[in-house]
């Protein structure tokens, strides 16, 4: 997870101060829902929250092509990080498509380490609620190699449980 390469990409985690302390007084815990997982430790007392996607090379099961990482960010909204392979022109960006319908403006690269691209995001409540009634979020970006269009799917299988459930799991 791009939380845990955290340490070599600075900014990837952020605390999100809420009180500390999960139910039952576990200090972690880690959820499935649909294809979205959600993550929450304690971390010098404060909570650390973060909902997120993978997708792993059908090649090599240690080659991960993907991840998407989401916290919350204020009371109706996200922020978060989309890592996406090597080999993408970086001038173009990327483009997002929820279920074919193209929405927002086109997203810069940041940087590259060796998690991947690094391209950040920021969604309001109008966008999570496009995310949470499709099924599908297509990234679409360039070749650089081929000039080539290239798209990666994200499945949006559980997105909205996953949302709710780290919303609940700040509150204090």
């Amino acid at each position: 997870m791009l939380v845990a390469a955290g340490q070599a990409c600075p900014g990837l985690a952020q605390e999100t101060k809420s009180g500390a302390g999960l139910l039952g007084g576990a200090t972690s815990i880690s959820e499935t829902h649909g294809d979205w997982v959600v993550n929450c430790q304690v971390v010098k007392g404060e909570k650390l929250c973060l909902m997120s996607q993978q997708q792993f090379s059908r090649e090599n099961a240690n080659q991960r092509l993907l991840a998407m990482e989401l916290q919350a960010a204020g009371p109706d909204g996200t922020a978060g990080t989309l890592a996406l392979p090597f080999g993408l022109r970086f001038p173009n960006g990327v483009i997002l498509a929820v279920d074919d319908v193209a929405f927002g403006q086109k997203l810069a690269f940041e940087t590259c380490y060796v998690v991947g691209c690094l391209v950040r995001l920021q969604f309001d409540a109008a966008s999570l609620e496009k995310l949470e009634k499709g099924t599908s979020l297509t990234i679409s970006a360039i070749a650089a190699e081929t000039d080539q269009p290239i798209k990666f799917g994200i499945s949006l299988k559980g997105f909205s449980r996953a949302l709710q459930r780290l919303r609940s799991l700040l509150q204090p």
